[in-house]
Parts: C-alpha cells; structure tokens; sequence
C-alpha cells in the first residue's frame, strides 16, 4: 500500500523504529541508519544469562528494513546521509536535537535541501520546554511521567515498570499516523513539514479518559484492587481449574441478573446487600466474595460456555503462552510468519492493521548490521572507489 514511499530511519531502541517497521510492512521502502555500534536493541538478549541465539524483540521492529552503517562524525558519512535524506520521502529520527543540528541533520537544514521532506522526530518530551532536552524512554517519559505507572496500579501497592516496548509501541502508532497524514497533507500542498511525538504526550492520550475528569474536575477515581472494585461484577473472576477470567457488564442493571445466573448464584437477585446498583456498590467486597463461591465450583470451559450463552462481554485473561495458541488471535491475523536464512520458519507479532484484500506474506528477520551499506551508497551513485575509500577511513561499514 505504501510502495514508492522512501523513508530514511536514523534511530535507536523501539519507538521510532517501531514506526518505521509498520511503514516496512506497509509496503514502504525503509533504510535503516546506524552508527558502528549498532542499534542498542541488537544486544537485548545477548548476555550471558538470556542469550538465546536470535533476537526476536529486535526483529519485530526492524524486519522489511535495508541496514546500512554510517559514522556521522566523519564528514563523509554526513554527507551520505543528508543526501539519502535529499532523495526520501520521510526522515525518521529520534535523535536529540541538539546532535542532529550540529551534524547537519536538522530539520531547517534537511528541509532546505529537500522541500518536500517530511521530518519526523520521537522524543522522550517534546521539542518544547525546560525539560525538552531529557532523554526519555517508555518506563520513565511515557510510564511514570505520563502518570500511566500511577494510575494503573491500586493506591497501596508500589510502582512497577512496564513491560519492555509498551510505551514505545503506542508511541510508534501516533508517529506512524501522523507520518501518513503529513503525506496527504503534501500530496495537496508539495510540500513537507516537521512531524513530532513524544512517549510524554503519547502517555499522557493513553489515559486520556481518565485525564479528561483531572482536568475537567481537579480529580480522578484510584484503581482498586479485584475485592472492592467500583464494579464489583465488573472484575476478574477464577475457575476451579485455576483460569482468570474478566466480566464486564454493558449495564448493571440489564447484565446483573445473567452474571449471577451465569455464577450459579441466583438467589443473590434477592439478598437486601445487593438489589440496586448502589447497594452492590455499597457491599462490593462482600458481593465479590458471594461471586467467587459460585465461579470457584465450575470449571473454565462450563463458564465459557455459561457465558457466551448469556451473550455476556467476558474474556479469558491469558498469558503469553495462552495468546500463542489462541486460535482467535491467530485467525485474526495477529502473527505473521518469519523465515530464516536457514528456512527455518518462526511466528512474530504482526502490526495492529490487516488489510485483508492484501495477500498474507513471509518476512525475513531484522536485516544485518550493515548489510545494505554498499548497496545503498551504489544507489545514491557512489563509485566503488569511492566506498572502498569511506570503508577504509570508517565512515561507512
């Protein structure tokens, strides 16, 4: 859907590559842009203790890429990549600005040289600010500045970080929406524009329900805890066979009677604690704790069956491994196939969007640390002198 769409990606870790790897799989053509180093997420699993022989954390976000090496403190190695930013469509960065001016590579300069560049930059928060300048990842920018870490978590327990990518991968969405309006804004206008997002701002529109009342009335409602939830037969419930389950009522007093039905407990309908909406809200422990006894004696696949009979909105609450082998998950197209040099075949996540008049493909893994460095360096009309020359001086790799 995005074939002719170029885009150079000069960044690190997951946010901005996340966004540049669903454009990848979009149909966009990306060349990755590393420094000698390498991408820091390259290493995520490559420790004595975890090191499992791939890198499939790093694959998710940087499969369908051309991998190139460029070290911009050489004056060469700048030179190549403004002109691979002369030549794209989208300059992906999540650089500090402060670096990408001094080497050349900020907006004013790109755009100068290429007008219809869209320059896209992710941030920790923001471009403005006394704190503009802060390095940010999703556990600190997007998690606890945000106030996502505070809000999720019940009042008396302490703060948790999140799990690796989350912050990052929300934050790879709104760049991605925002990098395909600025294209049709240009396909009106011919011209490009600067694009920002930052894991703060992405943070804060997460909980943006919940900051909507915060702001509107100075004050918000705490996570409580499964035994005094603010709805109590809105809450996570177990089977006998030790499964979690989540129920969530459309309406109290429409779902009630279904989901003591459904628990095997009719007779609560008539106990005084719970005949209104505000009585079970005013005995919600006590409900919880009457509706554990009736889930606690049937197994998980007699209340599934209980509870889409009644047409209830419920789900399982699963684990990896149980999302792994989720026949739903699966006929949904929430994986893709991967195939390695080897022909060995492995699933990974797919992007959150199936276009499904689009033929499913087979990926290939994260392309190799420098991998397309002659290759691209050819198609931007280098000689072969002439990138002997930036390899030997190691400006290119």
């Amino acid at each position: 859907m995005l074939e002719g769409l170029k885009v150079v990606e000069f960044a690190t870790y997951i946010a901005a590559p996340g966004a540049a790897g669903i454009l990848a799989e979009w149909g966009a053509e990306v060349i990755k842009v590393e420094r000698p180093e390498g991408d820091p997420m390259r290493d995520f699993l490559a420790n004595t203790k975890t090191d499992m022989g791939a890198n499939p954390t790093f694959d998710l976000d940087n499969r369908g890429k051309r991998a190139i090496v460029l070290d911009i403190s050489k004056p060469s190695a700048r030179d190549a990549l403004a002109k691979l930013a002369g030549e794209a469509d989208v300059f992906l960065t999540n650089v500090r600005p402060g670096a990408l001016k001094r080497n050349g590579l900020d907006y004013e300069t790109l755009k100068a040289a290429n007008p219809k560049l869209i320059y896209a930059i992710v941030t920790g928060y923001g471009l403005e600010g006394p704190e503009a300048h802060r390095p940010g990842f999703d556990v600190a920018a997007f998690g606890a500045r945000a106030g996502v870490a505070r809000l999720t978590l019940p009042k008396d327990m302490e703060p948790f970080g999140l799990r690796t990518g989350t912050g990052d991968h929300v934050t790879a969405l709104s760049t991605v929406s925002a990098i395909l309006a600025a294209v049709i804004e240009r396909s009106r206008t011919g011209k490009g524009r600067l694009v920002e997002t930052s894991l703060l701002r992405s943070g804060v529109y997460a909980i943006g329900s919940d900051l909507a009342i915060q702001l509107r009335f100075g004050r918000v409602a705490s996570t409580k805890r499964r035994s005094g939830p603010t709805d109590p037969i809105g809450n996570f419930f177990k089977s006998r066979d030790d499964r979690w389950f989540v129920v969530l009522p459309r309406q109290q007093h429409r779902d009630w009677p279904a989901i003591v039905g459904v628990a095997g407990r009719p007779e609560l309908l008539e106990d005084p604690r719970f005949t209104s909406g505000r009585l079970r809200r005013e005995h919600t422990e006590a409900l919880v704790a009457e509706l554990d006894k009736g889930f606690i004696t049937m197994d998980f696949a007699e209340i599934a069956r209980r509870m889409d009979e009644a047409d209830l909105v419920w789900s399982p609450a699963q684990t990896a491994a149980d999302v792994a082998d989720d026949p739903q998950a699966i006929a949904s197209g929430c994986f893709v196939e991967i195939e390695g040099e080897d022909g060995q075949r492995f699933r990974s996540p797919a992007t959150p969007a199936r276009f499904p008049e689009e033929p499913e493909r087979v990926f290939h893994p994260a392309p190799a640390l420098g991998a397309h460095t002659r290759e691209v360096l050819g198609e931007l009309g280098y000689a072969a002198d002439a990138i002997d020359a930036m390899y030997a001086e190691g400006a290119a790799a």
